[in-house]
């Protein structure tokens, strides 16, 4: 059976994550207004001091991006910013193997609730994030002035 695993998004590595967010161009539309993203955009999204960002690997093959916050200084709580699968890659069930990993390692360093925020026009990650056990708990708007849709997980 293939293995998802993560790592870590270094500058060196940066152009792979560029390919995998501009295989997604209808996401790149509704969040940044355009379908292709820079690398130099990429690199201020991924690239800081703030969130931790990783590779989804399906094997020796990077399949995805996956961005979170450990804890959002405005509400006490880390929020899953990006998992974005590549367009070559999707419905495939990875997006929902990578998010359970990812929820597994969450609750071994004792969270209790973890948060995202959706793009109020993406129907098809609302679907997805509440497939997961997401629940809804207030709309808001993005840095960018977006209406964002926040859910919220309690994990067991």
């Amino acid at each position: 059976m293939d293995s998802i695993s993560f790592e870590e998004i270094t500058e060196e590595t940066l152009y792979i994550a560029l390919e995998i967010i501009n295989s997604n161009p209808e996401y790149n539309q509704l969040e940044h207004g355009k379908e292709r993203r820079t690398l130099e955009e990429v690199k201020e999204e991924f690239i800081n001091d703030k969130t931790m960002s990783q590779f989804i690997k399906l094997d020796d093959t990077y399949i995805g991006v996956m961005d979170y916050l450990p804890l959002n200084e405005k509400d006490q709580y880390p929020w899953l910013g990006l998992l974005m699968i590549h367009a070559d890659y999707q419905r495939f069930g990875f997006g929902k193997q990578a998010y359970f990993i990812f929820e597994k390692d969450m609750v071994e360093k004792g969270l209790e609730v973890i948060r995202i925020g959706v793009l109020k026009k993406n129907d098809r990650a609302q679907k997805f994030w509440v497939s997961v056990g997401f629940e809804y708990f207030k709309t808001a708007i993005s840095n960018n002035s977006n209406e964002v849709d926040c859910f919220e997980k309690i994990l067991y």
